[in-house]
């Protein structure tokens, strides 16, 4: 195997493929990218048993069919270190693989190829496009509130809900609610799926900036996504989303009103001298006057007062500060609605003039 390609060429591609691959690995070869030379293009994969990443570069110059699996971390960090300009060549004998470039010479060990895991076959349900830039902000508008480790197995990804033309994007841990919405061109057949929470960071990661179109295939057990040059896998979570719609609030009387820089910026100050532990924040509203407290054990206080515009009851509730904060910065408007029954339960927060995004939180109970 043999192909020359120059840094600038290279060095992205090979970077957004080595993302996947864990640092710690039950196969040595998963440590490994799968480096194939064919029909004039150098595809290089890595996977994790669970998502599969491939990039596929076209080749101009003199190239020798073949494949090979290299350490992936070395070979990345040899290219990111090299000059901007230097072409690099990949030259694999005798069970080895050479890197050369300019007068730098480097030799690194292999695996065989066949011992790379194959690729399951995707049976695509259903198959459609969405822009780039859509997709991310779908997807980044509600990635923050999913669970880490968390014994619910189904809450440490993303549901990916279709119904008719909507497409919405729902994360949660159990303490507070993300939804996010894009309306398609098109009805679809209805659906939900879960997403790992390493493939959604990973498919935000890979997504760009612009409208560029990027085709969705949904299967039984797999998603993927296409764009030009990248093609990523994934396995989905097989389990019961809990229905969350149940737990959004409707009809609540009691509606804060707020300039949503100005509350963040008051929730920030105030959140300095807030408990470390608990970090809650008391938010007390009569009239038009919103007041936020905050106490931590060195018996330290903070209290910010501002004007909002409240015609309900006069309420006192504590929340996780970090909560609101998450959920406000997701939001894009100017204004912003913290909608409240009462002060045991949960607190809706969205952008008064859309309903692509809906913020749930609970409060907290000290």
């Amino acid at each position: 195997m043999k192909c020359c390609l120059r840094r600038e060429v290279l060095l992205k591609p090979l970077q957004q493929v080595s993302n996947v691959v864990e640092k710690r690995q039950t196969l040595p070869v998963l440590s490994n990218l799968l480096l194939q030379v064919r029909d004039n293009q150098l595809v290089m994969t890595a996977t994790d048993l669970e998502v599969e990443l491939k990039a596929t570069l076209t080749l101009d110059g003199s190239h020798q069919n073949g494949e090979i699996t290299v350490p992936a971390r070395k070979l990345t960090d040899i290219c990111r270190s090299l000059p901007d300009g230097v072409e690099i060549q990949l030259n694999v004998e005798d069970d080895r693989c050479k890197v050369l470039a300019g007068r730098s010479r480097y030799t690194l060990s292999t695996l065989p190829a066949g011992e790379f895991p194959g690729t399951e076959q995707l049976q695509p349900e259903d198959r459609f496009s969405v822009p780039a830039n859509e997709l991310s902000t779908l997807m980044a508008s509600s990635a923050f509130a999913m669970a880490q480790q968390d014994v619910r197995y189904f809450l440490n990804g993303m549901l990916l809900d279709i119904q008719e033309a909507r497409l919405r994007a729902v994360a949660t841990d159990g303490h507070r609610l993300a939804c996010s919405q894009w309306m398609m061109p098109e009805s679809r057949q209805a659906r939900q799926l879960i997403v790992p929470r390493k493939a959604v960071l990973e498919m935000m990661r890979l997504l760009p900036d612009e409208d560029q179109a990027v085709d969705l295939e949904l299967g039984e057990k797999h998603i993927r996504m296409q764009m030009p040059g990248l093609v990523f896998t994934s396995k989905l979570i097989d389990g019961k989303y809990p229905d969350y719609e149940s737990v959004i609030p409707v009809g609540v009387d009691n509606v804060i009103r707020a300039n949503r820089e100005l509350l963040l910026e008051t929730i920030r100050r105030t959140a300095i001298l807030s408990n470390e532990k608990y970090r809650a924040i008391r938010l007390e509203v009569k009239d038009s006057t919103l007041r936020l407290t905050a106490h931590n054990t060195e018996q330290e206080e903070a209290v910010e007062e501002m004007e909002v515009d409240y015609q309900g009851q006069e309420l006192k509730v504590v929340f996780n500060y970090a909560y609101l904060l998450e959920a406000m910065n997701a939001l894009k408007g100017e204004q912003v609605e913290i909608c409240l029954r009462d002060a045991m339960t949960s607190c809706l927060i969205r952008d008064p003039e859309t309903d692509e995004q809906l913020h749930v939180v609970m409060p907290l109970k000290l």
